[in-house]
């Protein structure tokens, strides 16, 4: 789904270089669920940028579903953004004025949907998230949890094949970020590929492999074990 091979990224004034990303390597098969870790200016966003197409990296490769991306110009990168990738951010993004159903349209709108699918698209997404009863809502009448689970929910409805989340729960007690947690986990588990930069150290040990870096380089790769992940729901009689 993404590989990265010797990716460099380099960030340059009339009087200093900064490097973000040096021999940078990183493999994402499809369907893995990784968690990405690392202190303050490690290069944690400096990769998800990269990852997401939102800046061009200076060196190296990068192959995401197969497409080489080095080179593409915007409306290139454009169009292979909108076709692959779904993004999560810590705020919620969402647009005050706007209900939850309008909220989610928006970037279906851009991607030239018609009406009929975009309804579709839009309902099941929030369907799946637990707020199909509250489509009509405003963001204002929902808590910081559901307010995430509607972004979710808009990312969801373009049907991303990687889903790119940048710390989704920093802005949630630890019991709303333990269930936007689970929701992705459900996610993960219906197919999609999922990248989310964190530093909760509980969040990051449920998913069954971590990648810490630091100092603009993949330090470690840390697959946890079965057990560490969420327990299956047992069974009901």
């Amino acid at each position: 789904m993404l590989r990265m091979r010797n990716l460099s990224k380099i960030y340059r004034t009339h009087m200093i270089e900064t490097h973000a990303l040096r021999g940078f390597e990183i493999h994402v098969e499809q369907g893995e669920f990784v968690t990405v870790t690392g202190p303050s200016g490690s290069g944690k966003t400096s990769f998800l940028n990269i990852a997401g197409l939102l800046e061009e990296f200076t060196d190296g490769e990068y192959i995401l579903d197969g497409v080489n991306v080095k080179g593409m110009d915007d409306n290139a990168r454009s169009r292979l953004r909108n076709e692959k990738l779904g993004f999560i951010f810590q705020g919620f993004n969402l647009i005050p004025d706007l209900s939850l159903f309008d909220n989610v349209d928006v970037p279906l709108r851009y991607r030239g949907f018609n009406r009929a699918e975009r309804r579709e698209r839009i309902e099941e997404s929030l369907a799946k998230v637990g707020l199909a009863a509250r489509m009509q809502h405003y963001p204002a009448e929902l808590s910081g949890g559901q307010q995430q689970r509607v972004a979710i929910a808009r990312a969801l409805a373009g049907s991303p094949k990687l889903l790119l989340a940048d710390e989704p729960t920093g802005n949630l007690d630890t019991q709303m970020a333990r269930g936007v947690m689970e929701l992705l986990e459900d996610i993960n588990a219906q197919g999609t590929t999922i990248l989310m930069v964190t530093h909760d150290p509980e969040l990051a040990g449920r998913t069954r492999r971590n990648v810490h870096i630091i100092d603009g380089q993949v330090s470690d790769l840390v697959q946890h074990s079965p057990s560490l992940a969420r327990a299956p729901h047992p069974a009901t009689a």
